[in-house]
């Protein structure tokens, strides 16, 4: 049964779904009827509740997926697939340290404090202050955060936290804020980014190249619903297709001996004295 002040999905039979608070004295007016906050309460999840209609309305526990779709925003959220797949990349787990900037409408940090549970912990930096407390506000509707501290801070001050297992940056220039990264991260560590343009991953990309970075992946993920219907099973006419590319490193050690013993084609051997030229390029610039 959902106790009172926690969270809940009505269904409705023309299949509206609606996330409220189950209070005891604010029941749900809509044109089906009135539904009883008290009858919500004395009832099971996976139910079903009448209101003073006599409409059947349908009763379901909110998982991870549906807070993270609720949520307040003034951002564009990170969709829940790219979510599951950055938690998964990050290791995002009991026992973690996880570190993130910027919060935004504070979806993925939510995603986090869940995974990483009472026993991890997630830092998330944000520079502005309308977002810094939008997150707060969300993962106080979620019941979340517990394990969070949210950090009101510019990261081109550095990382407010070491040793960190895992980072994940979602601001526009990530590759500003390589350079601190190594402080604010234990060896072999884990880091992951979020960029909508191709000129932004080159750009990061080329970061990565001056160290000390390697394992580069970049993907993107598109997901593709089918119409459940067991005798016309199809695809679904619209899809969540590109939202933004996902790439993922690791902290390492890299040495010029271990480069030198890697077999290399044609291709590779270009590409190699490329990225070697625009290395050297990068090391005879002033520093800012």
């Amino acid at each position: 049964m959902p106790p009172f002040g926690s969270l809940v999905i009505v269904v409705t039979p023309k299949g509206k779904r609606r996330l409220m608070r189950v209070e005891a004295d604010r029941d749900w007016h809509s044109a089906d009827g009135v539904l009883s906050m008290r009858d919500v309460a004395a009832a099971d999840y996976g139910g079903e509740v009448r209101t003073s209609l006599g409409r059947p309305l349908r009763l379901q526990e909110p998982g991870l997926y549906d807070l993270i779709q609720g949520v307040k925003r003034q951002t564009q959220i990170i969709y829940p697939k790219d979510i599951a797949y950055i938690c998964l990349r990050l290791g995002a787990g009991p026992g973690r340290r996880i570190l993130e900037a910027g919060s935004g409408s504070g979806a993925l940090t939510l995603a986090l404090s869940w995974f990483c549970g009472p026993s991890g912990e997630v830092h998330s930096c944000e520079a502005r202050e309308e977002f810094h407390k939008l997150a707060r506000r969300n993962l106080t509707w979620a019941g979340l955060g517990g394990n969070v501290t949210l950090h009101r801070r510019d990261i081109a001050e550095g990382f407010p936290v070491q040793g960190a297992d895992a980072l994940f940056l979602d601001v526009r220039t990530p590759w500003e804020y390589l350079r601190h990264a190594p402080q604010a991260l234990r060896p072999g560590a884990l880091l992951g980014f979020l960029l909508p343009t191709v000129e932004q991953v080159s750009a990061l990309l080329r970061g990565l190249e001056q160290g000390p970075y390697d394992d580069v992946e970049v993907c993107e993920l598109l997901l593709r619903r089918w119409k459940a219907l067991a005798d016309r099973l199809r695809p679904d006419d619209r899809m969540i297709a590109h939202t933004g590319f996902l790439i993922f490193c690791r902290l390492q050690e890299c040495s010029e001996e271990f480069e030198s013993l890697k077999p290399l084609g044609t291709r590779e051997r270009k590409q190699e004295a490329a990225r070697q030229s625009r290395r050297a390029a990068t090391a005879e610039q002033p520093s800012p």
